[in-house]
């Protein structure tokens, strides 16, 4: 593995990194006074870091200009040592609301492939030079319908040595934008010395999880994003969790990691079971609403402003789901 990967590992066990989301008014434009609020106040919480770029923070829909604002935000406000872990990957095809932000990848294999490639590097070597600590690979999800998918998959990481940064790989549920890992393309993923672990989050299926878990060599990280079942994922040997569940409540889910650290057992319970009534209300159907509900408990909890709780890129959010994950979290913030 190599020294940077190492180092990585070691600085991510057994902490929290919040994949944060980005305040966005209802016209869909960055309120950039909220997000560095929310970065000021992330600093003071006991993580290691944050993810930024990420599916949690619309990383593949933002403009350039935007992203870099955003980036600069959290570096600004993070205190030395803490990491910024950046997603890195390959636009949507065009569509929706925003076009400007999206391209049309080319159809044939060869291209795709280059532009999967050549976008996640470009985008990862744009995070370096803005201060990136680490870099998310997001699922090449545009190149699972290629006969030779896993063989393109390999390559789109094999091609982030060059940027000089460490990896993690990226097993996501393709509700959400991600495509199945094979074990043996986990496996190929993981030799990669530049890849120092892989963050799990398939929304429900714990028998996925402990197959990859079961997979991850004693030397790389398993890093947990499940929000529905974060305890556990933890007790399944998650030494680590990068998780849009810590986004807001981030003191909820890093007391949960504090506990396990510390052997305190009884807490770490009592936590975990937190963590799931949580979880449950923040990733009810539809389930990409998660940000917007995060967004909105940030609100309620006085971090950001109620008008910049908006999420462009994800669903319609009915009014009583948001009433109740803000019970959920009054409930929780007084037990």
């Amino acid at each position: 593995m190599d020294p940077s990967a190492r180092t990585l590992a070691g600085r991510l066990a057994g902490g929290l990194v919040p994949a944060v989301p980005v305040p966005h008014r209802a016209d869909g434009t960055v309120d950039l006074a909220a997000q560095d609020a929310y970065a000021a106040w992330m600093a003071g919480q006991d993580i290691a870091g944050v993810a930024v770029w990420v599916h949690t923070g619309r990383g593949l829909h933002l403009d350039e200009e935007t992203a870099a604002a955003v980036f600069a935000s959290w570096r600004r406000a993070l205190p030395a040592g803490k990491l910024v872990i950046a997603g890195a990957g390959a636009r949507p095809r065009a569509s929706g609301k925003h076009p400007g932000a999206r391209v049309t990848p080319p159809a044939d294999p060869l291209g795709l492939t280059t532009f999967v490639v050549e976008s996640t590097v470009a985008m990862a070597r744009r995070a370096r030079d803005l201060g990136a600590d680490a870099i998310l690979a997001f699922p090449p999800s545009l190149l699972a319908h290629l006969a030779d998918h896993e063989r393109r998959i390999v390559d789109v990481h094999a091609a982030l040595a060059d940027v000089g940064l460490p990896v993690l790989a990226f097993c996501l549920y393709e509700a959400a934008g991600g495509c199945a890992y094979s074990p043996r393309v986990v496996d190929q993923l993981l030799a990669l010395p530049h890849v120092a672990g892989v963050k799990v989050a398939t929304l429900d299926s714990v028998v996925t999880f402990q197959g990859i878990a079961a997979r991850v060599p004693a030397e790389k990280l398993l890093v947990t994003g499940e929000d529905r079942f974060l305890g556990y994922s933890l007790m399944m040997g998650a030494g680590a969790a990068l998780i849009g569940l810590g986004a807001a409540l981030t003191g909820l889910t890093a007391g949960l990691l504090a506990a396990l650290r510390e052997g305190d057992y009884p807490r770490f319970v009592r936590l975990s079971s937190a963590c799931d009534r949580l979880g449950a209300a923040a990733f009810a159907e539809p389930v990409d609403g998660y940000v917007r509900r995060m967004l909105w408990l940030l609100a309620c909890g006085g971090v950001i402003p109620r008008e910049a709780a908006h999420d462009p890129w994800g669903p319609a959010v009915p009014a009583a789901q948001l009433e109740a994950v803000e019970r959920v979290a009054g409930e929780l913030r007084l037990s």
